[in-house]
């Protein structure tokens, strides 16, 4: 089979690699559609390390049909279409029986651990079967909108961190797939306002259409005044950084409201440290948190949303992409060229 390999950093290579061949508990699945998240580009650069094995397959967001299924595997079907959640949380530890799996302690994942989804076939294993990571799609999501469930599910256990409420000023800091996406389930929550940062033209003009009701370009406009005339002087009550710059990780603090909330959603580089004013957050009593990955429940609402036509699917992706061009699916979401790269197997 043709699989885009991964050899370190800057280096992924299309190759011939053996079709993987499973066993009595595992479900091998053809992917249809994979999609670049911006972890794959900071495995890429070499800037995300952790779990990432060389030489593997990555690709972690996939959805496909099954291909085969393991003789003790029971309720899947060959033919199925499925997805994928790609945490497998192992269910024992601390944070698995504290309603943290996202967390696990130790948790393995598909795109790291195991091969992924930039390959024409993926070998899920039984511990994943077992821990209900291959879920049947609905009839009604095509292959393309199913891809984006799980990052959308990322994003719903970062809005459940933020708490947005009816009537709450939001906003998010940076435009791509996943500020978008944090856009439209804000609106969904009951954001009275949401203000999206972002200084590429078309994904302003993008967030707007999923549901922004300002978007602003930080290089040309200042973020901090546009927000207080937004708040009668008050500031957001909360703000969402959709993207990895330590940096701004003050500047969004002094955007909020007193008690307002902080979330650090993106990934950061390991090493690269941000500065932070403590007196904004011990005068204006503001939570500073965090969000990593998703939970199963996480993944069946974001499936839910997606098949009820409540998120709005087309403004996140851009399509035309195959393994053949895979590098370049990778560099147009690390230049912010297109949206999420979603790659047709």
């Amino acid at each position: 089979m043709k699989a885009a390999v991964f050899h370190g950093p800057n280096e992924l290579r299309l190759e011939e690699v053996k079709k993987p061949v499973i066993g009595e508990e595992e479900v091998l699945v053809k992917v249809n559609v994979s999609a670049v998240c911006g972890t794959d580009v900071r495995i890429f650069e070499g800037k995300k390390t952790k779990g990432v094995r060389t030489p593997s397959i990555i690709g972690h967001e996939l959805v496909g049909t099954i291909d085969e299924v393991g003789e003790k595997v029971t309720g899947f079907f060959e033919g199925d279409r499925v997805g994928i959640m790609p945490v497998i949380p192992c269910r024992k530890c601390h944070y698995c029986m504290n309603g943290q799996e996202n967390v696990c302690e130790n948790r393995t994942a598909i795109g790291y651990e195991f091969d992924g989804g930039f390959a024409e076939y993926v070998k899920i294993p039984g511990t994943a079967i077992q821990a209900g990571n291959l879920v049947k799609l609905p009839d009604n999501v095509s292959f393309e909108q199913a891809v984006v469930a799980e990052p959308l599910a990322c994003c719903l256990n970062g809005q459940k961190k933020t708490n947005v409420k009816m009537g709450d000023v939001v906003v998010v800091t940076g435009g791509g797939p996943i500020g978008l996406m944090h856009v439209q389930l804000a609106k969904i929550a009951g954001a009275k306002k949401v203000i999206l940062s972002e200084p590429i033209d078309h994904r302003r003009e993008k967030a707007l259409e999923a549901g922004a009701d300002l978007a602003v370009n930080p290089m040309e406009e200042s973020l901090h005044d546009i927000i207080l005339s937004e708040t009668d002087g008050l500031g957001a009550d909360v703000v969402i950084m959709a993207i990895g710059v330590p940096s701004l990780v003050n500047s969004s603090a002094s955007l909020l409201k007193k008690g307002g909330t902080l979330n650090l959603f993106a990934g950061f580089t390991k090493g690269v440290l941000s500065e932070i004013d403590p007196n904004i957050i011990h005068y204006n009593e503001i939570n500073v948190n965090g969000t990593s990955a998703l939970t199963r429940a996480n993944y069946h609402q974001s499936l839910a949303l997606i098949a009820s036509g409540q998120i709005n699917t087309e403004v996140l992706t851009t399509t035309g992409y195959t393994l053949d061009n895979i590098e370049q699916a990778i560099n147009d979401v690390r230049n912010g060229t297109g949206m999420k790269s979603v790659i047709t197997i």
